[in-house]
């Protein structure tokens, strides 16, 4: 089992950028598959990014692409979600997660163990 901890949310203005961490803690990381979700009020809870567990391939969500970064530091346990360029429509509670599974999982129900998440509120 893994505990995850997000960090790093906040207020920003449009362009501007964030750098959310992810930190896990009881099984290693490197054990899962890493993502990042978000969910804005009145919507489902949709995959950001995710990153394999050697860190050799990620996916990202089409409205993201280019402008978000995931990466994982295996040796602190760590996950992160680099953003750029940011949008109001990128406001959301962000999301860490974890799973067992051998391919990237694109749902939520995909993942094992998740994280309290972190609210990242983009200003026009």
């Amino acid at each position: 089992q893994v505990q995850l901890v997000e960090s790093g949310g906040g207020l920003v203005q449009a362009g501007g950028s964030l750098r959310l961490s992810c930190a896990a803690s009881g099984r290693t990381s490197s054990s899962y598959i890493m993502g990042w979700f978000r969910q804005a009020p009145g919507k489902e809870r949709e995959l950001v990014a995710a990153i394999t567990r050697s860190g050799g391939s990620t996916y990202y969500a089409d409205s993201v692409k280019g402008r978000f970064t995931i990466s994982r530091d295996n040796a602190k346990n760590t996950v992160y979600l680099r953003m750029n360029s940011l949008k109001p429509e990128d406001t959301a509670v962000y999301y860490c997660a974890a799973e067992h599974g051998l391919v990237v999982g694109r749902t939520a129900t995909s993942y094992d163990y998740w994280g309290q998440g972190t609210q990242v509120t983009v200003s026009s």
